[in-house]
């Protein structure tokens, strides 16, 4: 970092900016107190909140709409947290890179350095996308790029402990130990219509991009007012990484999709999910104690993100 202003020629002048951070995400490196310093040094009057343990994240915002932006600096469980507490204040958000695989940030294209993330607040510019709503045992909690039961779920608890050492490699890790995940039949309710299926697992999904922006699968978009719904056929997770390589083919018109039968797609704006053997839950990369069942609702249009990217750049 040169420590020099952003070097857009609007400023920040009059504009309130309430900054909420988790000071337990990600590595300790994140670049936020630059970036503060950043938005001040443009004429911002920046409002800071660090997340407290047992304070509900509404707590949080309750004069949101005092603010003229909102940014989320933490993991993507705090980025989703903060928006569902935000939802349809129609205040913009930076879902600022400050956990271990920020898949939000990455979804949304966002930089990873202070002064291009200053110069996304000075532009404004904002992307309307929906959001999930997910109800366990009569719980409501939002999320913004996915909810999972079966091995996702089973993938992100076993890189809980690697996490520290190992980055974003850890998921990768945990991914390669899934080499014989449990199987079960799921019963779900989509839009009211019963399926049955065996597998490892169901993925409900908003954004669709994994690390490195690798499209999970084809067609998915964020502002659709649909869920892609994701089920899981294949044998392990790492069987799943040709449908990886068909995603990439397709979203770089390199050809129709040759791989087949590991995964299927469903559109959907409301879906419940229970299955034989309980399995865990996660949504947006943070494991969750509850099991199957759960229900996910689509919430059309309920946050605004800052971003430079265009309606395209975040679709698969």
């Amino acid at each position: 970092m040169t420590g020099n202003a952003p070097t857009s020629t609007g400023t920040l002048n009059g504009k309130r900016i309430l900054v909420v951070f988790n000071p337990k995400s990600g590595s300790g490196d994140s670049e936020l107190p630059e970036f503060i310093r950043l938005l001040k040094e443009a004429g911002a009057d920046v409002t800071e909140r660090e997340l407290q343990p047992d304070t509900p994240m509404a707590d949080y915002v309750t004069d949101i709409e005092q603010f003229t932006y909102l940014v989320g600096a933490g993991g993507d469980g705090t980025v989703s947290s903060l928006a569902y507490a935000s939802r349809y204040k129609n205040v913009p958000m930076l879902a600022f890179p400050a956990g271990t695989a920020n898949l939000i940030a990455q979804n949304l294209d966002l930089p990873q350095d202070a002064k291009s993330l200053a110069e996304i607040m000075i532009e404004g510019h904002a992307l309307r996308v929906d959001m999930g709503e997910i109800t366990v045992k009569d719980e409501k909690s939002g999320f913004c790029m996915l909810a999972g039961a079966g091995a996702d779920a089973s993938m992100i608890r076993d890189s809980e402990e690697l996490k520290e050492r190992f980055g974003v490699m850890a998921y990768v890790m945990s991914a390669m130990k899934q080499l014989n995940p449990k199987k079960t039949v799921f019963h779900l309710k989509i839009d009211g219509e019963v399926r049955d299926f065996e597998g490892i697992g169901v993925m409900v999904a908003n954004f669709g991009m994994a690390n490195y922006r690798l499209p999970i699968t084809s067609d998915i978009s964020p502002s659709d007012g649909r869920f892609t719904v994701i089920l899981l056929k294949a044998g392990n997770i790492m069987r799943l990484i040709p449908n990886l390589i068909d995603s990439v083919r397709v979203k770089l018109n390199l050809g129709d999709p040759i791989f087949s039968g590991n995964l299927e797609t469903i559109e959907a704006r409301h879906i419940e999910i229970d299955a034989d053997d309980p399995f865990p839950l996660q949504y947006d990369g943070e494991l969750h104690v509850e099991t199957t069942p759960f229900t996910a609702q689509i919430l059309p249009g309920a946050i605004r993100f800052l971003t430079a990217a265009k309606r395209d750049d975040i679709e698969t």
